[in-house]
């Protein structure tokens, strides 16, 4: 069995997808499942269906319940699901659709998952699969049967970069396991062989003649990505890439390329719409592409502000409608990112510049608190925890973090001189003028023209004499 578009399943399945999508853009959660799962008991290689299906349980999932209803639905589920891992083999799509239902009331349920990638193996829906074993995936990365069966489902549908860096990321976990360094050295010769042409050279099917002609190929499609093209270049490229992805509508990398493309091109619109072509193949809109994208959608709104008529009678009130929706829109991004993954401490960082560019200081303050258990982030975060501190005329505080923060900064480059001129403004607004002044002439030492330190060094010290 072959997973199926929108286009293959009958109108009035098709018609009961689109009341769901309705259901979930609503926010009407209860209603889209029902109309989802109805979806995909008719059709269950039906893969846009289940992805939105997810997305509702997901979206349900995170309005909350408690830890009891969790452990409730739980409880509730477990017989039914010891009954699908019975026919996983015999009834793989009864077995899918009973773990799909565990799963759209609890989407972390990691047994659900787990027989439902295994049924889908069963039926012969990699994809499907896919959807399950990622989630496994991203609870526990360093999960080696998960990462394995991931990596297998991806060389099924012929995407081996991604089998390769899923077993990448798994040895990071498990740096000196000889077997996974075997199985990695295997997938990275299959996927040269497969690439280069030369399975076929190899079964009798192929020649060196077109062995060599891919792997021309190959270099060519390298130098491309290696020269920095200019507009001719780039209009040319995408014109070719086009015209392929005519006959290779499924080929994501071809829509990647296009999509980077229009956004060198700074044709932002096009570049959206081929980054979202990108985001109905489930699966295949990872954190990367998911970031390129909001990208160039902030762009985007940027360009739009930028091309708006200054003659016009309401230019101010449709420039500050758009700044207000592109910063909503860069706000609601980053919580969802924070949301996915929480443990991510630069991301915390992230959201409390949002934050904190807002003028939302009680809001940015524990971001960035959060932040100061990133090592790369860690000074910075410790430098706006006290910007928003002294904001709060917290003044003894905020000095303790930035001389904590000086402690830890021995380099004497610009970072440490924002640190050396907050601190002396939060000194100078304590009334202490003297201890202000050393780390202003601290400053002053070595770079008179930063900000206006050698105006306040000056004139301090003309005032003494």
């Amino acid at each position: 069995m072959a997973e199926k578009s929108a286009n293959e399943i009958p109108r009035g399945v098709r018609d009961q997808y689109e009341k769901g999508l309705l259901a979930l853009e609503r926010s009407n959660l209860d209603y889209a499942i029902e109309l989802l799962l109805g979806v995909l008991k008719a059709e269950p290689a039906f893969l846009a269906g289940r992805d939105a299906l997810r997305k509702a349980g997901q979206k349900k999932a995170g309005l909350g319940g408690g830890r009891f209803m969790k452990f409730v639905n739980s409880a509730s589920s477990s017989p039914a699901l010891a009954k699908a891992r019975l026919i996983t083999d015999s009834q793989p799509l009864e077995a899918m659709f009973v773990a799909e239902q565990v799963i759209s009331n609890d989407p972390k349920s990691s047994l659900a998952h787990d027989i439902f990638a295994k049924a889908a193996v069963v039926a012969g829906l990699p994809r499907s699969a896919l959807l399950s074993l990622e989630a496994m995936r991203q609870e526990n990365p360093a999960d080696k049967d998960v990462s394995i069966r991931l990596s297998e489902a991806y060389t099924a549908i012929g995407e081996n970069d991604k089998a390769e860096s899923v077993f990448a990321a798994l040895m990071k976990h498990h740096p000196h396991d000889p077997h996974l360094n075997e199985m990695a050295k295997n997938i990275s010769a299959s996927r040269t062989l497969n690439e280069g042409g030369y399975q076929n050279l190899a079964d009798g099917t192929g020649s060196f003649r077109q062995a060599l002609k891919n792997k021309d190929e190959a270099t060519r499609l390298e130098q491309e990505s290696r020269i920095t093209k200019d507009a001719a270049q780039a209009e040319s490229l995408i014109e070719q890439y086009l015209a392929r992805l005519a006959t290779e509508p499924e080929n994501l990398k071809l829509l990647k390329n296009i999509a980077e493309l229009y956004a060198q091109q700074k044709d932002f619109y096009n570049a959206i719409h081929y980054y979202n072509l990108i985001e109905q193949t489930p699966g295949a809109m990872d954190a990367a592409l998911e970031q390129a994208r909001n990208e160039v959608i902030v762009k985007r709104f940027n360009q739009v502000i930028e091309q708006l008529d200054p003659a016009l009678e309401d230019h101010e009130q449709q420039k500050a409608d758009l700044t207000a929706q592109r910063d909503d829109f860069v706000l609601s991004d980053c919580l969802a990112r924070v949301e996915r993954y929480p443990t991510d401490k630069a991301i915390r960082f992230e959201l409390g510049m949002i934050y904190f560019n807002l003028g939302r200081l009680p809001e940015a303050l524990p971001e960035f608190q959060q932040a100061e258990n990133n090592a790369h982030k860690r000074l910075q975060a410790m430098h706006y925890s006290a910007r928003c501190l002294a904001a709060r005329n917290m003044n003894d505080m905020a000095a303790r973090k930035l001389q904590t923060a000086l402690k830890e900064k021995i380099a004497f480059d610009d970072e440490r001189k924002e640190l050396l001129y907050t601190l002396g403004c939060v000194l100078e607004k304590s009334g202490k003028k003297a201890e202000a002044m050393a780390q202003f002439e601290q400053i002053y030492e070595v770079d008179m023209k930063f900000r206006d330190v050698g105006k306040r060094v000056d004139d301090y010290h003309a005032g003494e004499g």
